[in-house]
This record gives structure tokens, C-alpha cells and sequence, in this order.
């Protein structure tokens, strides 16, 4: 037994000593002023989309980005979907970010990969808030819904759901462009996918 101690404690002084040259070998990018900067950043630029408002959709896109070499941003992509243009509106935020510090390995500076959550919303605990279909039908764009496997005119939807809906039961809101459901006057006709309850 008194042969074993020695080498397992070599074994793991070798894996600290490992560990902590990585960890000085390699640095992440940084936002300028930190994380707390970033969001900041973030809070102070995003611009909830009014189609988004409107239908009170929350949520969370994830925006996949590169620091490259000189710690600029680039390939801005849109990995999840919310709809009603929140994923444009992250990627804008996200492209209008000063340059960063750049990460390196082994002192070199090296492109990194990020990906970051970007929160749409009114209500932080989930629960929803109420929307009123007379809203919808006074504004500029035109709604259809998509209710348990099947499209809605917002008459037909009104005839299901009532004069409101919780906007927590909102899945995503896209340009719909089905003739059946076209609305002459409107900017564009957004088909409503409901969650199944």
C-alpha cells in the first residue's frame, strides 16, 4: 500500500500543474468593461419588434457569433427561432458590438465562437399578459392563428379562444402568405402559432 500513495499523489500534483498551464495558456475574449458591460449593451440597444409587442411573444434567441483575431464580430447568425423579428432584431444588436478583447492561446490571439441568449419579453416570470384581439384587428398587419393543427382567420380564432388570448401560449409569429388568408391594407399577415393546451 505504501507504493501506491506516492505515485497517485504524483499522478495528481502532474494534473494541477497541467490544468493551471492550460488555464494561463489560454484567455477568452472579453467584452470591454466585462459581462456586466455586455448586457448592458444589450438592455440600452435591443428594440422589442412591434409585431412582437403586439402579440406579446417572449422568449429566448440564440445568436451564434466569431471574435476574430482583432476582436471584431462577425458570421452573426440566429440559432433558435422566436419569430415576428426578434431574431433580426438580436443579430442587429449583437452586429452593432464595439470590438472585444481577443482571446488567445498560447499568447496568440485566435477567432472564438460565442453563443449568447437574448431575452424577449414583458413579463419576467413566464406567466403572460392578456392581448385583446381588437388590438390586433386595429393595427397595421394582419393575423391568422394556428390552433391545434389547423389555421384561424382572427374571426375564426375569436370563435375558439374569445375576445383575448394569454400571449404565454404564443409559440412563434411568421409571415404567413396563404391567399385564403390575404388582408388587403395590412403590411403583412402574421400566422400566430398557438400552443396546443
Amino acid at each position: 500500500m505504501n507504493r501506491v500513495k506516492p505515485i497517485f499523489i504524483l499522478l495528481i500534483c502532474t494534473v494541477i500543474y497541467t490544468t493551471q498551464c492550460f488555464a494561463q495558456e489560454e484567455r477568452r475574449p472579453q467584452y470591454p468593461g466585462g459581462s456586466k458591460a455586455f448586457t448592458a449593451f444589450i438592455k440600452k440597444n435591443l428594440k422589442y419588434p412591434e409585431v412582437a409587442k403586439l402579440v406579446g411573444l417572449s422568449g429566448k434567441v440564440n445568436i451564434t457569433f466569431v471574435i476574430d483575431q482583432n476582436g471584431k464580430i462577425g458570421s452573426v447568425t440566429p440559432i433558435s427561432c422566436l419569430g415576428a423579428g426578434c431574431e433580426s432584431e438580436a443579430a442587429r444588436v449583437i452586429s452593432l458590438s464595439k470590438d472585444w478583447i481577443p482571446g488567445t492561446l498560447y499568447g496568440r490571439p485566435v477567432r472564438v465562437q460565442y453563443t449568447v441568449p437574448i431575452s424577449f419579453g414583458f413579463t419576467a416570470d413566464g406567466s403572460g399578459t392578456k392581448i385583446k384581439l381588437k388590438d390586433l384587428r386595429n393595427s397595421d398587419y394582419g393575423f391568422a392563428f394556428y390552433i391545434k393543427g389547423k389555421a384561424y382567420s382572427i374571426d375564426e380564432a375569436e370563435q375558439l379562444m374569445g375576445k383575448n388570448f394569454n400571449s404565454a401560449d404564443v409559440i412563434t409569429a411568421e409571415p404567413f402568405d396563404d391567399p385564403k388568408f390575404s388582408m388587403p391594407g395590412k403590411k403583412v399577415v402574421y400566422l400566430i402559432v398557438m400552443k396546443d393546451n
